[in-house]
């Protein structure tokens, strides 16, 4: 079955504003036309796309279904445009990466700032995200590579070990806590969280600890970036959990201390995550060996 952007760009017009008519005017169709290519395709499915209402139309199953492939195939059009316009200024690739914020905090940029060094033709994007929305990301096309953490895992990607990590419980100065070489999860319940936003690797891991002991989560204040909790633990507006390496940096500029988490869930590992694919592109693969070498190959960056 053969398709044509201007009916798929059409599809997705109508979606987008829920009227046939509205999606013809914006792809710039007559009415009949797009009327005609919408029925077209529908027939050449054998189901509907969308349901008729007297004040528009609505996706079916099967229209979601297309409208979401209609989407990851806009992505790698366009990731394949750009890629293909970088080589005429010098660039031989673009590496698109998404990584939750321990990654980024934690291990990924020395890494990143190696592999630039070693390819400095291959340019590389990098964007914070929840690792849930990392995985999904790398699963539909969107990013060429991911780190995140477990437990939750998609199943369309291929991951690889990155590094290995840990959370640290991070009070602030003089609290009551800080007399204890370690602590267990449970001594932060009786005190306001600061951390990151719902869907973050560490605040699901909380909630789902807390949850286990049928105890509330007192998550008061939620921020995105490590350093803004570091300034709210400071402040004595709560108590936080975050990866540890990146708690003890902040013990150097804040005033708050750090404090080992006794619990098995706080040590965790990053995952690479890549698309599950026979052959990836040469690039990709070039950055996945540089950063996650089998046993058998030359951890260099050069490659």
């Amino acid at each position: 079955m053969r398709f044509d952007l201007v009916t798929l760009n059409l599809v997705l017009a109508i979606a987008d504003t829920r009227s046939i008519t509205a999606g013809a005017a914006r792809e710039h169709l007559a009415l009949a036309a797009a009327s005609k290519r919408l029925k077209d395709l529908e027939a050449r499915f054998g189901v509907p796309l969308f349901e008729r209402h007297a004040r528009g139309v609505e996706l079916t199953e099967a229209g979601r279904a297309l409208v979401r492939h209609i989407r990851s195939l806009h992505a790698s059009l366009h990731a394949l445009e750009s890629e293909v316009v970088e080589f005429s200024r010098g660039i031989k690739g673009h590496l698109r990466i998404v990584a939750n914020a321990g990654a980024i905090s934690e291990c990924l940029p020395p890494d990143l700032a190696a592999f630039s060094q070693a390819h400095p033709q291959i340019r590389i994007s990098l964007e914070d995200q929840t690792s849930a929305e990392v995985q999904a990301a790398v699963a539909e096309g969107r990013a060429d590579v991911g780190f995140f953490v477990a437990p939750l895992l998609d199943n369309r990607i291929s991951t690889r070990r990155y590094r290995h990590g840990s959370l640290a419980a991070l009070l602030p100065a003089g609290h009551a806590l800080a007399g204890r070489p370690s602590l267990r999860f449970e001594a932060l319940l009786d005190h306001d969280i600061v951390g990151l936003h719902a869907g973050a690797a560490a605040h699901e891991l909380m909630l789902a600890a807390a949850q286990e002991r049928g105890l509330a989560l007192r998550s008061r204040l939620q921020v995105r970036g490590f350093d803004a909790i570091a300034q709210l633990v400071e402040a004595g507006l709560g108590v936080a959990v975050m990866p540890a390496a990146v708690a003890r940096r902040f013990a150097r500029v804040f005033r708050v201390e750090v404090r080992a988490l006794d619990e098995a869930w706080a040590e965790r590992d990053y995952l690479l995550a890549v698309r599950t694919q026979d052959v990836l592109p040469t690039v990709v693969q070039r950055f996945v060996d540089a950063l996650c070498p089998l046993p058998n190959e030359n951890p260099s960056p050069g490659g």
